[in-house]
């Protein structure tokens, strides 16, 4: 039975790829890693593709037309998944700001009972950020405050990109209802499975910012962030989630 994958998207990550890639493959117990790729300009479809022949029936790739988001590439993954029988999905950024050595720990909180368990920087009220401008960690601190008084929703990390989902919970959320394409799309997947009733677990993590490539966060993604919060709220109040 195919257990365990990770989901990377990428876009422009050659300097991370190769060395990510090698890094997932070399975890026990094993892991199956799924890239998918926005038609990179940089090669990094290419160098995943050669990797393949090492990595035999773990490593695949999902290649896509063009530039069309996060959400959306973590959406097209989790469906290529539910149709291969994976019982643990994660998802992970590919520039090493998540430490792939922590995906065991979040799926053994799913399987000791979690639905969803998410690698939180901020767990317990501790600030667990290596090498961010004081400026972005305290915006990153404050959005999910924002989002819990927003929402309710009583996750200290919303914004958090680091999950592993258990099965039942992509098969049940609605991954075609899913609305938002940035960082937003983080929350909507969070705030959906808690009103679903699903057991979400934090698990404390370091989150270390990436050294090499480029960041893709912008004040479009930030915008649609801020103001979709109020959109699911609103949504939620008059039953249209």
């Amino acid at each position: 039975m195919l257990d365990r994958i990770v989901i990377i998207p990428t876009y422009n990550e050659i300097e991370n790829i190769e060395a990510m890639v090698n890094k997932v493959m070399g975890l026990e117990p094993a892991f199956h890693l799924l890239v998918v790729d926005d038609n990179s300009p940089d090669g990094t479809a290419a160098k995943v593709s050669a990797m393949q022949a090492s990595y035999v029936g773990r490593l695949h790739i999902l290649n896509r037309q063009g530039k069309q988001g996060l959400g959306t590439a973590y959406i097209a993954g989790f469906k290529w998944c539910l149709e291969r029988e994976y019982q643990f999905i994660c998802e992970m950024d590919c520039d090493f700001s998540h430490n792939p050595d922590d995906l065991n720990r979040l799926v053994t909180a799913c399987e000791t009972g979690a639905d969803m368990a998410i690698g939180s920087r901020y767990a317990g009220g501790v600030v667990n950020v290596v090498n961010w401008p004081m400026g972005r960690v305290l915006m990153s601190y404050y959005a999910s405050k924002y989002v819990r008084m927003i929402t309710g929703l009583r996750v200290a990390d919303s914004t958090a990109g680091f999950v592993c989902y258990s099965r039942k919970v992509l098969e049940q959320i609605g991954l075609d209802r899913i609305k938002f394409k940035g960082y937003a799309f983080q929350i909507e997947m969070k705030f959906r499975a808690w009103k679903k009733g699903f057991t979400i677990k934090e698990v404390p993590i370091i989150f270390t910012d990436r050294t090499l490539g480029v960041s893709k966060m912008s004040t479009k993604i930030f915008r649609e962030a801020l103001f979709g919060v109020i959109e699911l709220r609103l949504k939620s109040l008059f039953g249209r989630l």
